[in-house]
């Protein structure tokens, strides 16, 4: 057993400190990221915001309106693959679509059988612990199958595994977060986490000095908090909660009197109620680590862009910039006492 001494902190630990600006308006700050991935080599551009997987968000009428922003999203694993096929020739709005799989044989069987019918330019692997050995051959086998898909991966939230990730797994993007989610509740659980900011900032360093890149995933309940993740060098940031409610969403809606949505339910993909949904229960040897609640009607995802990239566009006014590509080198945190 070891301690260290050094602080972590969170989104809530820290403010941005404003600095003199010469952005004349926020409308010309440019939020339009360009990346140049590091195993695929393929260039990725667009507004670094990532819809997350859940069963929830991670949907095609989320992909297809968030497109329009020219920000992404990460599929869920549970479309049946002629859904994915479909969806994967509309090149409309598949453009900023990651294709997700888990690490099951089985999952990666249906991944070679979609792509023999579509075209699978960028590709997630997700798992709720990225530290096993398992996991990084894994990744290095999904690589070998797809040479020049852009790869993201995770999740972890040290420094090491997004070495392993990168250079061993071969992957282009890490995914950072263990525990910050707003229906995961592995910290309670299990202990496990590094708080969301520090974890960023420590495996941003990592991934950029290899060449790679990092996607912040959970943490974030406002606006302000994806600011704070980009400050922090974060290179694009993925969002479940955050868009949990929106009319793009899928799942069991709550119905008010007059037939209007009202609420959403949502749950971890860790959580009982989705292992109940999708594999036909809890394994015995296994803790649920989500929690399920119901979250307020919030409208079109549209209406959330807006508020996102206004947000960012304030954020850059207020530290000096007007490209987003700059904003982590003008950021100054302020730890709250």
């Amino acid at each position: 057993m070891r301690i260290e001494q050094d602080i972590k902190l969170d989104f809530k630990d820290v403010l941005i400190k404003p600095k003199r600006s010469d952005v004349g308006s926020r409308c010309d700050v440019n939020l339009s990221r360009t990346f140049k991935t590091l195993n695929s080599k393929i260039t990725i551009k667009g507004v670094p915001i990532i819809a997350a997987n859940l069963d929830t968000t991670g949907t095609f009428a989320m992909c297809e309106s968030l497109s329009k922003f020219e920000m992404f999203t990460c599929l869920h694993k549970f479309y049946a693959p002629n859904e994915l096929i479909n969806f994967f020739t509309k090149k409309q709005s598949s453009n900023y679509a990651f294709y997700t799989l888990g690490i099951t044989d089985k999952d990666v069987e249906k991944l070679k059988y979609v792509s023999e019918k579509a075209s699978i330019e960028r590709i997630c692997i997700d798992a709720a612990s990225g530290y096993s050995k398992y996991f990084i051959d894994k990744i290095a086998h999904i690589r070998e199958l797809f040479p020049k898909a852009i790869i993201m991966a995770g999740n972890v939230a040290t420094d090491e595994m997004v070495q392993e990730i990168l250079i061993n797994g071969k992957a282009d993007i890490c995914k950072i977060g263990i525990g910050p989610g707003s229906h995961c509740i592995t910290r309670n659980v299990t202990g496990v986490g590094v708080p969301q900011l520090s974890a960023i900032i420590e495996c941003a360093d990592v991934a950029h000095g290899l060449g790679g890149h990092i996607v912040a995933d959970g943490g974030c309940v406002t606006s302000g908090d994806i600011c704070k993740a980009i400050g922090a060098c974060a290179d694009f940031v993925m969002l479940g909660g955050y868009l949990c409610g929106c009319e793009e969403c899928e799942g069991d809606w709550e119905i008010g009197e007059k037939g209007e949505k009202t609420a959403l339910k949502v749950y971890g993909m860790s959580s009982k109620e989705a292992m109940d949904k999708h594999y036909g229960g809890m394994a015995d040897y296994k803790a649920s680590e989500g929690k399920c609640s119901m979250v307020p009607y919030k409208g079109n995802v549209k209406d959330v862009a807006f508020q996102i990239m206004g947000g960012l566009r304030s954020f850059c006014s207020y530290v000096g910039t007007d490209d987003l590509k700059n904003a982590s080198k003008c950021t100054t945190f302020v730890i709250k006492k």
